[in-house]
């Protein structure tokens, strides 16, 4: 009987075909009383135990795929520092000595009791960290119980797979099998294998609770990776359905790619420059399939993330240069590090922790001067890489002139170090700044004469203009981009642009929605930053649009007083209104 599931659609994509269901529930762990004498024996079967899951952890590194994406190693590089922590690798040892226990109930009580501190943590990313926990702990567990932990062998590829969870290890190897997609009933859209999944372009939904227990091993499935549906047994008329759809994906993305070379150009002669938002050097692939004029975003903070110190200035150096020289003489806006709020980092939090409201306290460029020591080796990092090709610096959250004559002393006392070790920069590297919070966009012709570029983030401006949490589920429904305030933000930055004659992006979710388009280019807007996924689309729009009609348009939604009014005005636009 066909049946359909739900959970959250983390990778985009439809796939069809068989399921692969990967078991692996572990035993109940019983608590064995020791004799004396069985002690040491029994703390050496752990050790060569944890040994072994080193071991394995490391093997499977070293067999990521020269194209695979960066975090894959650095995920694996978080379970192995997890692994050699004390907390793991000697507590248990302690347990097994003094209550005399076996050796699987001990790392099982160390284990639990990790589990309640991460389970108090407030912050959603910290406590996510307790699934790191648990997947190192389970492998330690496995070879403590002798099981055999390589079962995926039996996996043909083009398998579907549903399990329980997945750690990153897994979702590397399984990529590796050329599985076509896969199924949690654990997880989030900000766990681990959410992001690899998303990074390795595999169709996943996680969080589909049952799912091991109502899918069999060779049964048809379809997983719909955008709308989060996993079906199973489907009908004749449903596969008839998704197949359908799979083409449709598939045409569509043969008749954008045929845009891929086309100029990004109004009806009305007007040029628009279409750049990309990246957040690892891996996602240069995808931009440079889409063909973007280049990186209008880098966001650098997942550089930090899921490790245990942040990275050195040499790290970053390498990141940077690799995207630049990628690009072959188009520019890349790197974005300093814009962490705190929703986007938390290991080995920071006695910076970042706190504050009963984060998205209005230490982050982003505050934190930065809060703390020059993270600052600084960016900053040489960023500039040292300028010699390698078209870098610009993008400064986030400014809301004051104070705040950025101090970045840009720093940035001054930077380059002076730099000139007196003989390093090689650009002393002309372009600076701007991003208008993401409502003071910035009233104040943008007080920033203007001193920066060379502005960046419009539209997710963090729509959300402190109208005083809303964007994570919060009980007021992200009061999230609306077609807010009279938020359009009137967009307009006055670009009219503040526009008289001190720099260029002015956005690099916000509002840029690469098709929805948008037209109004955005009706508003003056000629450079569009976005995910690569979306920029073809966005091309489709530009070629299909004439600004000089769009500016009349624009102007009359500037005077709606109405969102509602507004919403149907954008909602209703034709083919021929646009061009």
């Amino acid at each position: 009987m066909m049946l359909a599931l739900h959970g959250a659609g983390v990778s985009d994509g439809i796939s069809i075909g068989k399921a692969f269901v990967l078991e692996r529930e572990l035993p109940d762990i019983a608590a064995l009383t020791l004799a004396p004498e069985q002690l040491d024996a029994e703390i050496e079967r752990f050790v060569r135990a944890v040994d072994a899951a080193r071991a394995q952890l490391i093997h499977i590194r070293e067999q990521i795929p020269t194209d695979a994406p960066v975090e894959a190693a650095s995920f694996l590089d978080t379970h192995l520092l997890i692994l050699d922590d004390k907390m793991i690798s000697q507590a248990p040892i302690e347990i097994i000595r003094h209550q005399r226990r076996n050796a699987e109930w001990a790392l099982k009580v160390q284990s639990d009791r990790l589990s309640e501190i991460f389970e108090q943590m407030e912050d959603p990313y910290l406590r996510n960290k307790k699934t790191d926990v648990r997947h190192v702990v389970e492998r330690v567990l496995r070879h403590l119980l002798n099981q055999q932990v390589d079962e995926d062998d039996k996996l043909d590829p083009g398998e579907i797979v549903v399990a329980n969870d997945l750690t990153p290890a897994d979702t590397v190897v399984l990529k590796h099998k050329r599985i076509h997609a896969f199924v949690t009933t654990m997880g989030g859209p900000i766990s681990h294998t959410a992001i690899l999944a998303r990074s390795l372009g595999i169709p996943a939904i996680v969080g589909v609770h049952n799912a091991t227990r109502y899918v069999r091993s060779g049964e048809e499935i379809i997983v719909d990776g955008k709308r989060g549906i996993l079906i199973v047994a489907p009908d004749k008329s449903t596969i008839a359905e998704y197949r359908r759809r799979q083409r449709d994906i598939q045409r569509r993305r043969l008749e954008l790619a045929r845009l891929r070379k086309s100029r990004s150009v109004t009806l009305d002669g007007k040029s628009v420059t279409l750049q990309a938002n990246i957040e690892l050097p891996a996602d240069m692939k995808a931009a440079l399939d889409a063909n973007a004029a280049g990186i209008g975003l880098y966001r650098t903070e997942f550089l930090f993330m899921n490790r245990a110190q942040p990275p050195t200035e040499e790290e970053q150096f390498r990141a940077y240069v690799r995207v630049a020289r990628a690009l072959e003489g188009k520019p890349v806006t790197i974005r300093t590090i814009d962490i705190g709020a929703d986007k938390q980092v290991d080995g920071m939090g006695h910076i970042t922790a706190g504050g009963l409201n984060p998205a209005l306290g230490l982050r982003a460029v505050r934190l930065c001067l809060h703390d020059p020591s993270i600052f600084r080796p960016q900053l040489r990092a960023i500039l040292r890489a300028s010699a390698h090709g078209k870098v610009r610096l993008m400064i986030p959250m400014l809301s004051s002139q104070d705040e950025l004559f101090r970045v840009l002393d720093l940035i001054e006392e930077t380059k002076w170090h730099l000139k007196r070790a003989g390093e090689k920069f650009n002393p002309r590297l372009p600076i701007g700044g991003m208008i993401e919070v409502p003071a910035a966009a009233i104040s943008a012709d007080i920033f203007a004469p001193h920066l060379d570029f502005f960046s419009i983030g539209t997710n963090d401006l729509i959300q402190y203009t109208l005083a809303i949490d964007r994570v919060d589920d009980s007021v992200n429904y009061l999230y609306d981009p077609l807010h009279p305030a938020v359009l009137r933000l967009i307009s006055i930055t670009l009219d503040a642009a526009r008289k001190a004659r720099i260029p002015v992006a956005m690099c916000g979710e509002m840029a690469g929605d098709p929805r948008y388009t037209a109004l955005l280019l009706g508003l003056g807007l000629r450079e569009f930053s976005m995910h690569p996924a979306t920029l073809l689309m966005i091309k489709r729009n530009v070629r299909l649009s004439h600004a000089g009609k769009l500016a009349q348009f624009a102007r009359k939604v500037l005077r709606s007083r109405d969102t509602h009014v507004i919403h149907d005005m954008v909602n209703s636009l034709t083919k021929d209104d646009i061009g």
